[in-house]
């Protein structure tokens, strides 16, 4: 599980229905990089993680930058499986991510990463799922995530 002293996933006052989805160290990569991003699960049972696009993320066309939308989706995979998976979202690592770009991002909206628990077994958590600006798709992708065990510390 996620300690609360390094994580907060709290309900959001300013969003009803979502919790936080941050690092309470914000000079780790989550709040220095990607900003505020909150979760909730849809009423189909899909995760959804939002962030909220500034200036900072988009390219030189305007639009979000992609290395931003990959790291929205690496991120979701872990908050899928804190919110509908077994909720062992702490020591795990993205061993595989493959992404298909179909739009550009709008910096102007919130970008949602939807996602879905295709399988979960005891080391292992396939998840899929579509980045999202209201009704336009910006990606699709798939990723598998190695659960970690963490070791013993020496006595």
């Amino acid at each position: 599980m996620l300690p609360d002293e390094v994580f907060d996933h709290g309900p959001d006052p300013d969003n009803p229905g979502w919790r936080h989805w941050n690092l309470k160290d914000q000079s780790l990569f989550n709040g220095a990089v990607m900003g505020k991003m909150i979760t909730r699960v849809d009423d189909d049972g899909k995760a959804r993680l939002r962030m909220f696009p500034e200036r900072r993320h988009e390219n030189l066309q305007g639009i979000v930058h992609g290395a931003v939308t990959l790291s929205l989706i690496d991120i979701s995979l872990f908050t899928t499986m804190h919110t509908i998976g077994s909720g062992n979202a702490g020591p795990s690592v993205t061993v595989e991510l493959s992404t298909q770009f179909v739009g550009g991002g709008q910096p102007d909206r919130p970008l949602d990463a939807v996602c879905e628990i295709v399988r979960e077994t005891g080391s292992m958590v396939f998840v899929r799922g579509t980045v999202e600006q209201e009704d336009h798709t910006v990606a699709s992708f798939s990723g598998i995530v190695k659960k970690m065990h963490r070791r013993p510390t020496p006595q």
